[in-house]
């Protein structure tokens, strides 16, 4: 007697057959299709000077704790570019955070500039690769608030302002404020009243406004550092070159304070632009 084989005939049947086998024993799939329209997860810069608050390179500040573990970015809560504490005037804050958060406000830094400025005073050093770079270098120590000693004019003391590299020219409108001024260069710790008075003349008080800008520091002087926005009653002048390297030697230093200007003031490690008449 021969053998039954079963037949298997095509039809609904199977049809509703194989759906049920396939729901009871799906196929594991071995690959996950990469979505191109995902974005993918941007790493954020950040700073790591302060203990407690953290800038990252949008320009949001927040505490080390709430930082996005995955992104390392600030959550977005909080103000943009926030310059909390800081002195738009003069560009310096009392947090370098919030110092590095205002730098990167593109009303407050400009980009063309800010990248053209040199890392370090020779010659030969490079340039900062982006705003974020330059902010949190520029904040972090710069001669802006700086009282040549180790001590710092104020709390704002984290400063973003940009250095100034002039042409050289000067307004002419400027010049014509100074006729009649006798322009001298004092001696290292010396006062405006004695330089002039050295030469029979009196220091112009008001006159220090006029001088108190790279244009005429860079005309009377060398300026081998170049020439810096700071804070002293000792302003406009230049930095000797025998001075601590961290006074930044040969630079020329302008005040952003204009109410400090004083023909009083000096400092050791400094020679003043002085108007005489």
């Amino acid at each position: 007697m021969g053998k039954i084989r079963p037949c298997i005939r095509s039809g609904p049947l199977n049809h509703v057959l194989f759906h049920l086998f396939v729901l009871l024993f799906p196929v594991r799939i071995s690959g996950i299709r990469k979505e191109i329209m995902f974005p993918e997860t941007r790493i954020c810069r950040t700073t790591v000077q302060g203990r407690y608050l953290l800038s990252d390179h949008n320009g949001y500040v927040c505490s080390a704790r709430s930082i996005d573990p995955w992104s390392r970015c600030c959550p977005k809560t909080g103000e943009q570019f926030s310059c909390q504490g800081c002195n738009l005037a003069s560009q310096c804050c009392n947090s370098y955070e919030y110092c590095v958060s205002c730098c990167l406000n593109p009303s407050q830094t400009d980009k063309e500039n800010a990248l053209k400025v040199k890392i370090a005073k020779p010659v030969t050093a490079g340039t900062y690769e982006s705003v974020f770079d330059f902010c949190i270098g520029r904040c972090r120590h710069n001669s802006a608030s700086v009282v040549h000693e180790n001590a710092y004019a104020s709390d704002f003391h984290h400063c973003f302002s940009l250095q100034l590299n002039s042409s050289g020219h000067v307004d002419t409108n400027a010049e014509a404020r100074l006729n009649g001024i006798n322009v001298v260069i004092g001696r290292q710790g010396e006062s405006c009243h004695s330089v002039c008075k050295s030469k029979g003349q009196s220091c112009v008080p008001n006159k220090l406004l006029v001088l108190n800008k790279c244009e005429f520091l860079q005309k009377h002087m060398n300026c081998k550092g170049s020439c810096f926005a700071s804070i002293g009653s000792d302003q406009p002048a230049e930095v000797v070159d025998e001075a601590p390297k961290d006074l930044n030697p040969g630079a020329c230093l302008y005040t952003r304070t204009e109410a400090m200007l004083s023909c009083d003031g000096s400092h050791q490690h400094t020679r003043r632009l002085c108007p005489c008449a």
